[in-house]
Formats: C-alpha cells, structure tokens, sequence
C-alpha cells in the first residue's frame, strides 16, 4: 500500500510539473474550448433568407421598360437574383443606362442584384455604342484582337452599371449554314479556344463574362429559339471539338457558364440546359466552380415539345439538374406570357414538398451569391 501511494503522488507531481513547464495536457472532450468555425459572409447571407428568398434568388426575370422607378417597383416585388437587361431596357441615350441599372442593384451593397445583357457585338449588340470589333471580322484577326474589343466593350458596360455579360460565344463551327456560324469567334476549335481566352481577360476586372452556349451550338444549323436541335455526335468528338473553347475560357477566368438547349444523345436525351450529365461534365471534368445560368428558358417553349410546355416544370428540371440561375425573359411576345409569380411560386412548392432538396437550393444559392459578391467587387 505503501508503494501504491508513493506512486500516485510521484504521478500527480508529474502532471503539475508538466502543466508548469507549459506543455500541453490533456482534457476531457466534453471540457473543450474549441470554438466553432467563422461563418462567411455568403454562409451568414443564406443562413438569414427564407426558402422563398432563396428560390427568387435563383432566376434571373426581364420586364420591358427603361424608368427607373417601374423596373425597382418590379424587382422590389420579385427579389430575383438578377435581371437582363433587352433591348426594351435600353434609354434612347444609352448613358441613363446607368439609371436603370442602379435601379435594379438593390440595397445589400454586398451582394447586389446582377444586371445582365448579352452584348456579343455584331450580330447580337443591345447598346448602339459598341462598335468594337466582333465576330464578324475577329475571326480574320489575330487573338489579341479579341482582347481589345473586349476589354472596350467590358468598360462600356461596366460604365453602364451592367456586371454580367453574357457575350463570350464559345461555339465553334466551320459550317456556315449553321445559325450560329456569324456569331462563333473562329472556325477551328484551337483558333477559336485563342480568342475566348482572350475575350475573357479582356473582359476581366469591368464585367463578369459568361461563356456560351455550353456544350456547343456548333454541331447542327438549325436555331435553338425556334427548336432543340439534336446531334448524335460522340462524345470524344465533342471533347476534341466543341470542349476546347469552353475549356480554355474556363482556364482565363470566366465567371459564368450558359448552357445552351441542346440535345447531344450520345450524352443525354433531354437538352444540356436540363442535363444533369452535363452539368456534371462542365463541373467534374472542365473544373468549372463558378455560375451556371441556362439560356432564356422561354425558347424551350417556343420549341412546340409537349415534353417542356410547362415552364415551371423546365425551371425544377434545370435547377434539379444543376442550374445556379434560370434565365426568363417572361413577356417573351404576345403568344409567350409567363407569370413571374407563378414561377417563383411553383418552385417554393417544388422546395416545400421535397422534389428539390435543401442542399441542391443551397448550393445554387451561394453560386448566385459567389457571382454577386464578385459583382460587388467590379463596382
């Protein structure tokens, strides 16, 4: 017994000793002082919304008009992630652009609203001021050419208050019956990889580029506003065709993906806007960790396919898939009138009765709030 003591005081002197000489001793877990991680500022954005503010944060709405004071009114209403600005939106002088765009920030300086537009130049060009160089005759010039029209054209929008551009058209195709043909910046996949690369960091620091229209509208004439077009191309063709403009895009920093309706059935038999193997390929296999924005949603519509009549069905099927942000230019002509309400609406239900998870809205969420922060930052 004797023994046993002197143990136990020789093994408490050890431990005094060692607390004194400043090494570490052990604690019981349930003693931890640990504290938990910093919460970022996207993480402490989404933990304050609801699952409607959520849900409205993930579509991105137009409505026609250039006054200010309607288009706040409108997404004061709304709450949308972000608006596109038409040709409707634009002032007769095209400076008061600024006006509208502020109009539509919203007040969380933070994470403002995207404002967005799809000025290509050429053949798609909403501001009569840009007269930069296009696809029209970039294709005939070397790529730095791309990098100064696009960097003329960034600081034209960026001077207008628009953050998002969805102007960067990565097809390519030698074809020129193809409906995209006037638009593609090359007729070779490498020429082509050349100038988006340097369209995008032309573009880099004055607005948010988009690279479109993604897997590649190169692969059939026929005009996605007016149909699906489908090909039964491989999908190592694809990879040594179609890919490599994306891919090199996405190695320059563009911050925004459009996926295009486009049927490739050797992939996926729905359109790569709904495709969740595409979406999948772009984030796995390109490495692409920035926003994914469908095309406007109203032209799966205008196609005349019973299978996608339903525009909040599409908008579940895209977010489902992997969409960050649907794109709906809802009062798409007389014949096209989609209730922005009824969208919004639709998908909270969809949210509500679980045919979308907490997570797949969560993960959209920060990558509209990743785009908006970012926009933030070019202001």
């Amino acid at each position: 017994m004797i023994i046993a003591g002197a143990i136990i005081v020789a093994l408490a002197t050890i431990v005094v000793l060692v607390k004194f000489n400043g090494l570490p001793v052990s604690a019981p877990q349930s003693t931890s002082t640990t504290k938990p991680p910093v919460q970022s500022a996207i993480d402490k954005k989404i933990a304050s919304l609801s699952t409607n503010d959520k849900v409205a944060l993930l579509f991105m709405l137009h409505t026609p008009g250039t006054d200010p004071a309607t288009l706040k009114a409108f997404v004061d209403r709304y709450h949308p992630g972000g608006m596109i600005l038409m040709d409707d939106n634009i002032p007769a002088n095209e400076s008061d652009t600024l006006a509208v765009s502020q109009a539509i920030y919203g007040d969380d300086k933070a994470f403002p609203r995207l404002v967005a537009t799809d000025e290509e130049g050429g053949t798609v060009t909403r501001l009569t001021s840009d007269t930069y160089d296009s696809a029209e005759n970039l294709d005939q010039k070397p790529p730095s050419a791309s990098f100064t029209a696009f960097n003329q054209r960034g600081k034209l929008l960026h001077s207008l208050g628009i953050n998002l551009n969805f102007g960067i058209v990565a097809d390519v195709t030698s074809d020129p019956t193809s409906f995209i043909f006037p638009r593609t910046l090359a007729t070779t996949p490498s020429a082509a990889a050349d100038r988006v690369e340097q369209a995008v960091k032309g573009e880099n620091g004055q607005v948010l580029s988009t690279l479109k229209h993604f897997p590649g509208h190169g692969e059939t004439n026929l005009n996605s506003h007016e149909t699906i077009p489908t090909t039964d191309v491989s999908f190592s063709h694809w990879q040594q065709q179609d890919e490599i403009p994306f891919a090199s895009g996405i190695q320059a920093g563009a911050e925004a993906v459009m996926s295009g309706h486009l049927i490739y059935s050797s992939v996926d038999s729905v359109p790569a806007s709904l495709s969740a193997k595409w979406y999948g390929i772009l984030r796995n296999d390109l490495h692409f960790k920035g926003l994914t924005v469908t095309d406007d949603m109203i032209m799966l519509l205008h196609s005349g396919d019973p299978a996608y009549s339903d525009p909040v069905k599409n908008a579940i099927a895209a977010i489902n898939a992997g969409a960050d942000l649907v794109l709906y230019v809802t009062d798409h002509g007389a014949n096209t009138q989609v209730d922005p309400a009824a969208l919004l609406n639709g998908v909270v239900a969809a949210v509500n009765d679980g045919q979308i998870s907490q997570t797949t809205l969560n993960n959209a969420v920060k990558y509209v709030l990743t785009a908006q922060q970012e926009a933030a930052k070019e202001q």
